[in-house]
């Protein structure tokens, strides 16, 4: 694929990512029943270059979803189950000394571990001690592998999706917040609905018949990477993510008052650019040129969920960080105007 054009001068390159979008679903639909929304910012988090962290029950075809993922983008996958003796040379590689037969000198070689692979399933990650999260979320963050003194670079494209059971916290070790930061996007994986559970147990308990075939290439991938950044937002766009991720940070001045009531701690400005870039691949995905508010407002919940804390009082009141995601969008309003004249919104920007 040639290197893509503007996507404010060339609309064909737009219609060629959203093809490939369709064409990605069109794979899925074959193995996969329902589950569209996560479908959606899986893609999402993949062609902005992200990592996505899942969240749901055993038996939701979280591992059928994202092998099957790989077959349609003819990348290579890797699952590691994380466990509690799992080390950081488990998942990254190590040094090994081997014999030359024919001179029978001894030299250092790297044996790849999993991680030098396109899409990596890290299967439970909070079963298995920090020592080891720490290096899957440095390899996620600088795309490299350090072993000894050597630096070793991974798969271009590499994609990073993590599971964590939500029903089963006995001998885990919970991502800090910090580091959750690192992932683009929680995703919560629920329950068929009967229809599509009806689907599924129909095909599940018969002779597969899935015919798999890969629709866009690794180059194209990484073209189309690189296509969504070239996608234009307005001020006001940004303004109003701003101020969404702004009035999460409970010390602020003029954030509202559920706010403090509600939260310890607010997100990041890693929030604002997660926001923003998965905004960008969102309105090409819908073949728009160009971000909208309810691009934001449509990923607020994935990028934000992760990102603030909910106190102790309000946890044992109910109130979940969606909710609260919910209270935020409503009590935000989407003309420029509104918040430029808006006394409280002056007091979040000027802070």
């Amino acid at each position: 694929m040639s290197p893509p054009q503007p996507v404010h001068e060339n609309g064909q390159v737009i219609e060629r990512l959203a093809t490939a979008i369709d064409d990605i679903r069109a794979q899925l639909r074959q193995v996969i029943v329902g589950q569209e929304e996560v479908v959606d910012q899986l893609l999402i988090s993949l062609f902005s270059r992200g990592h996505c962290m899942l969240e749901g029950v055993p038996g939701l075809a979280k591992t059928l979803l994202i092998s099957t993922l790989s077959r349609t983008l003819n990348l290579s996958f890797s699952r590691i189950q994380f466990t509690p003796d799992l080390m950081p040379a488990d998942i990254t590689g190590t040094d090994i000394i081997e014999e030359n037969r024919s001179t029978g000198q001894r030299d250092l070689r790297f044996l790849e571990g999993p991680l030098f692979s396109n899409i990596i399933l890290a299967d439970e990650i909070n079963r298995t001690p920090p020592k080891t999260q720490a290096a899957l979320l440095e390899a996620m963050q600088e795309r490299q592998v350090t072993v000894g003194r050597i630096r070793h670079q991974l798969s271009d494209p590499f994609f990073v999706l993590a599971t964590q059971n939500p029903i089963e916290q006995e001998g885990t070790y919970p991502l800090p917040e910090a580091q959750q930061d690192r992932f683009m996007f929680k995703v919560l994986v629920t329950y068929p609905s009967f229809d599509e559970e009806f689907e599924v147990a129909r095909r599940t308990t018969t002779t597969p018949h899935d015919t798999i075939v890969p629709v866009v290439a690794p180059e194209e991938i990484l073209a189309l990477q690189k296509l969504v950044r070239e996608v234009p937002v307005s001020d006001h766009v940004i303004r109003y993510t701003l101020s969404l991720v702004r009035q999460t940070r409970v010390h602020e001045e003029g954030v509202p008052d559920f706010i403090v009531d509600q939260l310890a701690w607010g997100a990041g400005p890693r929030a604002v650019q997660f926001l923003i870039i998965g905004a960008k691949a969102r309105a090409l995905m819908n073949r728009r040129s160009h971000v909208t508010v309810a691009d934001i407002q449509a990923l607020a919940k994935p990028v934000l969920r992760h990102r603030i804390v909910v106190n102790f009082a309000a946890e044992s009141d109910g109130i979940t960080s969606d909710k609260v995601i919910d209270s935020l969008l409503a009590a935000t309003p989407t003309q420029e105007d509104e918040l430029a004249n808006d006394a409280r919104f002056q007091a979040i920007f000027a802070s």
